[in-house]
């Protein structure tokens, strides 16, 4: 098996019997390491003793006056987020039970670094024997924000953080305009399109995040991700469904969609009134999908035999944060058939 996304953590965690994976005191002292937590050269005493025995004993319960007794207000604030974090972690049976928590109940006092992370790991698990670099590429979209670009006339998504890096680069090198667009996607500056000849690289640059999606016109593309969200799905869930990704959604009696992101709903609340949509919106959409779920009697009775479209849009800065979260909560389940 070939390895990829080490930075996900998912050495320092355990994979137990039942196949989800366990917090380890290694992986709670990587969030220790964080140059949020670790202490400041001019931490106060108290501080430097609760990040001390929190290393040697990283799920040692926590008080209230230990946090109180910090003197850095920032410093307090850091640390109520990474132990509220770690206790939700810790309460849960595995970590994947844990998403589950803040998918279903919340996620409020969690810092989204955090949630994206955890998303990290727990597809990470589930894509433990993925062979397919275009599924790997796709499930980035889950826990890497992605800048969206149209180029010749095709619509393309980079790693939103990359393209910042790449594009310090260009303004600190002065490069001339025809030396820019010697760049594949100019606006991407050096990064590679993912097609079927350089496909094999992303195995030695998984945790670069520097391959472009093609996912206008590249229908290998759009497919993979629409395996990835039945995989997460039925990870998550043990829930057997379908995804195909469609150009349109000609449906005139739809009954049910999920926004795989804040503008996803928005444009889905939008059509689900009836309005139609401008220009700001219509241009804002990266991909529509049909889910269908395999097994209706896990369904709500009156979706019975409706499929569910997924919606998913660019805010105006072309940014796309795909929320996975937004699959779990929003599917139209049975209470006693939502875990």
């Amino acid at each position: 098996m070939r390895e990829f996304w080490v930075s996900s953590g998912h050495h320092l965690v355990r994979r137990a019997d039942h196949g989800g994976l366990v917090a380890t005191p290694e992986w709670m002292m990587a969030y220790l390491a964080r140059p949020e937590l670790v202490p400041p050269d001019e931490a106060c005493d108290a501080e430097r003793a609760l990040h001390a025995s929190l290393l040697a004993d990283p799920f040692r319960a926590v008080e209230a006056q230990d946090i109180a007794a910090l003197a850095d207000e920032d410093a307090r604030e850091n640390w109520r987020f990474m132990l509220g974090f770690r206790d939700r972690i810790t309460k849960a049976t595995s970590l994947e039970a844990a998403y589950l928590d803040f998918a279903r109940n919340g996620a409020e006092g969690v810092p989204p670094i955090f949630l994206s992370q955890l998303a990290h790991l727990v597809l990470r698990n589930t894509l433990d024997e993925c062979n397919d670099p275009f599924v790997l590429r796709a499930a980035e979209l889950f826990f890497r924000a992605q800048k969206a670009t149209v180029h010749d006339g095709t619509l393309l998504l980079a790693d939103a953080e990359v393209v910042e890096v790449q594009q310090q680069i260009k303004d600190s090198e002065h490069l001339t305009p025809l030396t820019a667009l010697l760049d594949p996607v100019p606006e991407f500056g050096n990064l590679d399109i993912m097609d079927d000849e350089n496909a094999w690289t992303y195995w030695s640059r998984s945790d670069a995040h520097t391959m472009i999606m093609n996912i206008g016109a590249n229908k290998k593309v759009r497919e993979a991700l629409a395996r990835v969200i039945e995989r997460w799905i039925g990870h998550l869930l043990g829930l057997d469904v379908h995804v195909e990704p469609l150009a349109s959604i000609e449906d005139k009696d739809w009954r049910w969609f999920i926004g795989l992101d804040p503008q996803g709903t928005q444009i889905g609340n939008l059509l689900w009134k009836g309005a139609a949509l401008g220009p700001d919106f219509s241009e804002r959409i990266v991909t529509l999908m049909r889910l269908t779920i395999q097994d209706e009697s896990r369904m709500r009775a009156d979706l019975r035999g409706a499929p569910i479209y997924l919606i998913g849009a660019m805010d105006k800065d072309k940014i796309w944060r795909l929320k996975p979260q937004n699959l779990i909560a929003g599917l139209p389940l049975l209470e006693s058939q939502a875990s």
